[in-house]
């Protein structure tokens, strides 16, 4: 889908561990110009099951993210609410964990949110824009016109209050309009456009 990119770094290992750069800049610069993150955040759910999401900010604090999963593993979910985009209310939704090392780039134009697939889960991402609670908006993670299999199993999904508010995308205004954008080759760790 154009704008996200999966990214595997690569990791150097031997009997002690492994090693592997998780960000460089100049690497990320290619998505998009001028790229900068301005704020680190860490979340922890202890349940299997939690959904977080689906988020984003509009205007000047749209957030773009880079998220990976220190502990456990998620699926990641990014939807395109870019209306015009060939892809708008279309998803993509990738496993991350602590084992396969991948990151998810997901650019300002779309939701973002996660399902924890065990307990004990951590999650790290980096943003381009600080939070703002003011800019801040959301969709409905079970928007049946999304069609998203969370992979939740006949469990129950753990939701904030917030989160089980959040309107479908139907009843969204336009907060974003589709501008291409290439898809950066060349990443560290060959990345994947999804």
């Amino acid at each position: 889908m154009d704008g996200l990119a999966l990214v595997t770094p690569s990791r150097y290992g031997d009997e002690r561990g492994y090693f592997f750069e998780a960000f460089r800049a100049e690497h990320f610069e290619a998505l998009e110009p001028g790229l900068a993150f301005v704020q680190d955040n860490q979340a922890f759910s202890a349940q299997q099951g939690v959904v977080r999401g689906l988020h984003f900010q509009i205007g000047p604090a749209a957030q773009g993210k880079l998220v990976r999963c220190l502990r456990g593993s998620i699926l990641d979910v990014a939807v395109d609410i870019r209306r015009g985009s060939p892809s708008f209310g279309q998803h993509v939704a990738v496993t991350l964990s602590a084992e396969n090392g991948r990151q998810l780039w997901v650019p300002p134009g779309f939701a973002h949110g996660y399902a924890t697939q065990e307990p004990d889960c951590e999650v790290f991402y980096k943003v381009t824009a600080y939070y703002d609670r003011e800019r801040e908006r959301g969709l409905a993670w079970d928007d049946p016109d999304l069609n998203i299999d969370w992979g939740l199993a006949g469990a129950q999904a753990i939701l904030s209050t917030k989160d089980q508010a959040q309107p479908r995308l139907a009843q969204s205004p336009a907060y974003f309009d589709y501008r291409a954008s290439a898809l950066a080759v060349g990443l560290a760790g060959d990345p994947e456009g999804i």
